[in-house]
């Protein structure tokens, strides 16, 4: 059949059928799961080579892979080494260490069958981060978590490809190889981190001048598919090599720019990859051997649970981030379609062993929505000592407060000076029930919980008020919002400039930078200090305060352009001297800033 065809073929089924299961609840991967097993040899045979399919589509998790290195500059990977080595390795010993009866059971030696352990140990990448980047959950405690666990089990699939001619008999091949693999993928490593810090970001330079969007386009995809395949000729991961590019273009100023024209070919492979998953189930094979794959995937999903949930007491999570852990990466995963490949093709396994794992792998992958929804209900139960409050009374006040802290107070009290009424939410319940004595209305609810913000009258409210204390939830807050309340007017507190800009990206009326008013107030107590009349440390903060607002707002459309900020602000800073230096031109000599004369100190 003409590629063509079996790409529109692709193409119009993911059309039809993905929303469908969207609408009903069911999440965007069991809808191109169904596509797949639909279009499959299984039902209407329609493609019958669904591994060719899968080849080629693996380069949407080598994508979605890049995406991520993006969001992750070195200084913050170098942070989640504890994690990444010490979780890591406690979730691949225990699980491997559980899933060994399994080989056992299908008749393979002690040795092969701790192998077959260690393989189905692997969970699937693609899968969990698609469930959380839908949920906005990569930034949680467990989302951190799990892509630790992830990215070391990207790396154990190194050494796992390089032992099997050992565990084939041939001991002096596997010493030779595994030694050669290890040099090789080093080499490789080096060169990449060199070319990626050294060298790429001047050809980004160099295209971004020549202002032709496509040929940037072009660069990027250049990019993630020439470290890719280098380090696949290495023998190390594709998806690794990606996500090592997206590293070290992380702190750069074209990050914004590259996820931008990556995030397009990004959402289509990985989602053709998930749909050539399931047209590699085999219903014959299963319904054959349907007790065999059951019982591997219970036993699957038994041990990783119970070790997962151990990684994440040992990782000190929050009880309710535990479930939620340990069920997005229960699965097995997309690795062991290969190394269950090469396993038989190295004379490891036979074909019957590899094809009921990954019929099992496939069949756990499925239930990973299913399996997420009751961890996250699992994880509210051990959060919240009591329900959330659902009743926020039959008036609508025209302002609601998401979190009542310290800023949040604030605002609230202004508000209560004024007679405006308001609803204020806050996660906190110790919060709530203090407050509450001061005969505010305050309750107890999580207003990143859009069911909780209809309930407390935001389809009716004018004005929204988001005072909390972390970025990552206001911004979810925002996002929330705008999207499901395109009426309601967003006003916000920034914790910082990129996270205004980011607030600003959303489409929030007005930012407030929670540090900038109090930082101006200090910089007119210590001008008096110093001995400046307080007119004039009035007004030398008042220009001060009126030029960065509006520097800010200027810089906004190169907010991801890091030369043009630095050089935007330098001359900035030398225009707002030379018009102090005018205004203290103007003044007596009583006025003069000190440099011209000193000051006297103010008298009363």
């Amino acid at each position: 059949m003409h590629f063509l065809v079996e790409a529109a073929v692709l193409l119009g089924a993911a059309i039809l059928v993905v929303p469908l299961f969207q609408r009903l609840g069911l999440g965007s991967i069991l809808g191109y799961l169904a596509a797949g097993l639909m279009l499959g040899p299984s039902i209407s045979g329609f493609i019958a080579d669904p591994e060719a399919v899968l080849h080629f589509a693996e380069f949407g998790v080598v994508m979605l892979l890049f995406i991520i290195g993006l969001e992750l500059e070195p200084s913050r990977l170098w942070a989640l080494r504890k994690r990444l080595f010490g979780l890591g390795s406690l979730q691949m010993l225990g699980c491997g260490a559980l899933l060994t009866p399994i080989g056992l059971a299908l008749g393979l030696s002690l040795e092969v069958a701790i192998l077959l352990g260690m393989i189905l140990a692997l969970s699937s990448t693609a899968f969990a981060l698609q469930v959380l980047n839908e949920r906005h959950q990569l930034a949680t405690p467990h989302g951190q978590a799990a892509f630790s666990v992830l990215l070391f089990q990207d790396l154990a699939v190194i050494p796992l490809l390089a032992l099997l001619p050992l565990f084939a008999g041939d001991a002096s091949a596997a010493s030779g190889n595994a030694w050669l693999a290890a040099l090789r993928g080093v080499g490789m490593v080096v060169a990449a981190i060199v070319f990626g810090r050294l060298v790429f970001p001047r050809v980004l330079a160099l295209v971004a001048r020549s202002e032709v969007h496509e040929v940037f386009t072009a660069a990027a995809l250049f990019l993630v598919l020439g470290m890719a395949l280098v380090m696949d000729w290495a023998g190390l991961s594709m998806a690794l090599g990606a996500f090592l590019g997206g590293v070290l273009l992380a702190d750069t100023a074209y990050r914004h720019e590259l996820e931008a024209n990556i995030e397009p070919f990004k959402g289509l492979l990985l989602g053709l990859f998930f749909i050539a998953v399931g047209m590699s189930v085999n219903l014959a094979l299963v319904y054959d051997n349907l007790l065999w794959v059951l019982g591997i995937s219970v036993a699957l999903l038994a041990a990783k649970l119970a070790v997962i949930a151990l990684v994440g007491v040992v990782g000190r999570l929050p009880r309710s981030e535990i479930p939620r852990l340990a069920t997005v990466i229960a699965q097995g995963g997309e690795f062991d379609f290969v190394l269950l490949t090469a396993a038989v093709s190295a004379g490891v396994f036979e074909q019957r062993i590899a094809s009921l794992c990954i019929a099992a792998v496939t069949l756990t992958m499925a239930l990973t929505p299913f399996l997420y929804r009751s961890g996250e209900r699992l994880g509210d139960r051990f959060k919240d000592k009591r329900p959330f409050d659902g009743d926020f009374g039959d008036d609508t006040p025209p302002v609601l407060i998401a979190g009542l802290g310290r800023f949040g107070q604030m605002v609230a009290r202004v508000l209560k000076t004024q007679g405006i009424n308001f609803t204020a939410l806050d996660p906190n319940i110790t919060q709530v029930e203090f407050i509450r004595r001061f005969g505010s209305r305050i309750y107890y609810a999580d207003a990143t919980r859009l069911d909780l913000l209809r309930a407390a009258g935001a389809e009716q409210a004018r004005v929204m008020v988001i005072a909390v204390d972390d970025a990552d939830t206001a911004t979810l807050i925002a996002r929330q919002v705008r999207m499901h309340f395109p009426r309601l007017k967003i006003y916000a507190r920034a914790r910082n400039r990129h996270h205004a800009w980011q607030l600003m990206e959303i489409g929030v009326d007005a930012v407030v930078r929670e540090t900038f008013a109090a930082s101006m107030e200090m910089s007119h107590e210590v001008l008096k200090g110093v001995g400046y009349p307080s007119s004039n440390a009035l007004d030398a903060v008042r220009t001060f305060r009126d030029f960065d607002n509006q520097l800010f707002v200027d810089s906004y459309e190169h907010r991801n352009d890091e030369a043009t900020l630095l050089a935007n602000e330098k001359a900035a800073m030398a225009e707002l001297q030379s018009l102090f230096q005018k205004e203290l031109s103007g003044r007596s000599p009583r006025s003069e800033a000190p440099g011209t004369a000193r000051p006297e100190p103010e008298t009363l």
